[in-house]
């Protein structure tokens, strides 16, 4: 009886320990796996174990538990140099008490949703690239005790609603673009008023109802007025490098700020007040009617003209957006505002639909396509020929991840500027009809792959492939080493290098798409529904930090390149595993070796298959580096005519030829 009775204690326990395990709200995890989808570029790979199939992400890089392991009450992942969006699914973290992202490339608006998260005590956002307005909603939050947003692009007023935080302890917003007041005393009724609402019981003081204020920095904005009064406690760098009339504080240049208003601490009443006191004073000397009517036509025709300066410098010089769907659904709110930065793509040049359809015949002229795209090629007018990659995905499948991606590779492609990486000349982006479109530079000699294993082996001499050799390591070398942040191809073989007229390799990487749009396609219909989709990560890992993929890759190219075969064979598996006999056996090294070349420089294929060795060692620490491997085959590897003209009775043709 007492074993059974043993036993039965043990069931019932282990059964309260599976549903205490099971307990943990599904939501939570749901909304911190919709944040890692919102991420795009993780280079230090921080969210790498958060799964969506663990059921409990207390186990998560940056995640913090209660102790009953129920909730997640901390999220601090700092300094990690993540880029993306902020997802308004947080907001279902219920029982958050810390968001702290500071020091990341966050970009995009602060959701209003956050105001649903009661229990924040401290939210710090600061040092990344987040725009718009601080939400209103923030004063939701009474448990805040820190907020810091500082080192950002908000812009807008400050929100009168952060009086409203009376725990709050320390505010640090300096070094954004807010405007407007420093928020006092403020009458309810105007607030309600700006918001849309007539509830009487609105209730905001501005920053003097936040009386536990201790730390508050402002500096650097381009906010106006006077420092209020209950706010002069605190020191004058608090207030320095903004567009107040403060003496003390060391204050913008008055070029630098727009018209100042009156003084006064009731910064939201202002501009009723002086309204009011301008009526008493002309009371005396003009008939009600004629005054009422001055005060219109002014109003109105300072209206028309503000607009109009506005529209214009609008269209000339404010960042466009475009409203696409986050996720695709029908629900409006699940719609983020997606802002194409000007800034990020104002060097590079933008092409029109029309344009581009007649430099390509009507889109006539295709040289290659795939599932995800196709390539036309084109001749613009009185310019050079291009290669033009139209993307193919339907309208309603793209997403503000796949906007927000394109954009980021345009201005990624954009910076890249060597002679042996294709040129990005431009892009085009246009709704009607929808198309993302992306301009090279036209290699009018096709891929490395083509010439290797459907051209005539004959021009691709041993010297010639070697200067095919050094030119990638050239350019892998400067994707790698002399660019920040580092440059990948996402799928680097024989097909990624296209060559000039005179065979000099271009890398290119049209490939980045593949795994994204496919994934687009595949998950269109239930990322709202099924949970998240992670459709960026593993494209984008690949893209910025996959360094020894890309040296890998560089090795079976090598031996691609030298032995004219495919880099994997139906029949006999992959070219690496069949080549690792013969290369460091100098006897029967000759033995990969094109059988269509009819010469080769022994000393050239010693190094080609030491490079290729230390390329493709399991062990990543013995990797050689790029700039490591370039100089190693820059300096053992002579490519001058002179070695050319003396191991080949057929150089004369073939100078003839590239001549």
């Amino acid at each position: 009886m007492r074993p059974y009775i043993c036993f039965l204690i043990m069931f019932l326990a282990s059964g309260v320990l599976c549903v205490t395990c099971s307990s943990f709200p599904t939501k939570e995890v749901w909304a911190l796996t919709t944040f890692k989808e919102a991420i795009y570029e993780d280079p230090h790979l921080v969210l790498s174990n958060w799964n969506a199939l663990d059921a409990d992400p207390c186990g998560w890089s940056g995640i913090t538990c209660n102790k009953e392991r129920q909730h997640v009450i901390k999220i601090n992942i700092s300094g990690s140099s993540l880029k993306g969006f902020l997802a308004p699914e947080m907001s279902q973290v219920t029982y958050l008490q810390e968001l702290t992202l500071r020091k990341n490339n966050l970009i995009g608006t602060i959701p209003k949703e956050f105001g649903l998260l009661k229990f924040l005590k401290v939210l710090d956002l600061g040092m990344n690239q987040l725009t718009g307005p601080i939400p209103a909603e923030l004063g939701n939050l009474t448990s805040l005790v820190k907020i810091n947003l500082q080192s950002n692009g908000l812009s807008g007023s400050l929100p009168a609603e952060l009086g409203n935080l009376k725990n709050l302890s320390e505010l640090i917003l300096d070094r954004n673009k807010l405007q407007g007041p420093v928020p006092a005393e403020n009458d309810s009724s105007f607030v309600a008023k700006i918001h849309g609402t007539n509830d009487s019981r609105t209730s905001v003081t501005g920053l003097c109802g936040a009386s536990q204020l201790k730390v508050v920095d402002l500096s650097y904005n381009f906010l106006v007025g006077s420092i209020p009064k209950c706010l002069e406690y605190l020191p004058s760098s608090s207030f320095q490098g903004n567009c107040l009339r403060e003496k003390d504080a060391k204050q913008r240049p008055i070029r630098q700020c727009g018209p100042q208003p009156s003084r006064s601490h009731q910064a939201p009443s202002l501009k009723h007040h002086s309204f009011k006191d301008a009526a008493k004073h002309q009371k005396a000397s003009k008939p009600a009617w004629l005054l009422a009517l001055e005060i219109a036509t002014g109003i109105m025709a300072g209206s028309l003209f503000l607009v109009a300066i506005l529209t214009a410098f609008q269209r000339c010089r404010s960042k466009p957006a475009i409203i696409i769907p986050w996720k695709k659904s029908g629900s409006e709110k699940e719609q983020l505002m997606v802002y194409v930065d000007s800034e990020l793509l104002k060097d590079v040049t933008k092409f029109c639909r029309q344009e581009l359809e007649v430099s390509c015949e009507d889109f006539s002229n295709i040289i290659g396509s795939s599932p995800d795209s196709i390539v036309y090629k084109g001749t613009m007018r009185g310019g050079p020929e291009i290669a033009v990659i139209s993307l193919c995905i339907k309208e309603q499948h793209w997403t503000g991840y796949l906007e927000l991606y394109f954009q980021r590779e345009v201005a990624d492609l954009a910076r890249l500027n060597h002679e042996n990486v294709g040129k990005l000349l431009g892009y085009c982006r246009e709704s009607s009809p929808f198309t993302r479109m992306l301009v090279f530079e036209y290699a009018s000699n096709g891929t490395l792959y083509e010439h290797l294993h459907y051209g005539e082996g004959s021009q691709l001499s041993w010297t010639r492939r070697m200067r095919i050799i050094l030119g990638i390591a050239q350019g892998l070398k400067y994707l790698h080493a002399e660019l920040e942040p580092p440059f990948t191809i996402s799928e680097l073989s024989s097909s990624s290098v296209y060559l000039t007229e005179d065979f000099s390799p271009k890398l290119v990487d049209f490939e980045s798409w593949k795994m994204i749009l496919t994934r687009s396609e595949k998950n269109s219909g239930s990322i709202g529904n099924n949970g998240p989709a992670c459709l960026l990560l593993n494209s984008l890992e690949k893209r910025h930090l996959d360094i020894q993929g890309n040296i890998h890759s560089f090795g079976i190219l090598l031996l691609e390149i030298v032995s004219g075969k495919p880099p994997y064979c139906k029949d006999k598996g992959c070219l690496i595993d069949w080549a690792r006999d013969y290369l460091e056996l100098p006897e029967v090294m000759s033995y990969i070796v094109d059988p269509e070349l009819k010469h080769f420089s022994y000393d050239d294929l010693k190094v080609i298959c030491e490079v290729i060795s230390l390329c493709t060692h399991t062990d990543f620490s013995k990797r050689p580096s790029m700039k490591e491997i370039s100089l190693m085959l820059e300096s053992k590897i002579d490519t001058s005519i002179a070695i050319e003209l003396k191991s080949s009775s057929l150089a004369w043709a073939e100078l003839a030829l590239s001549s």
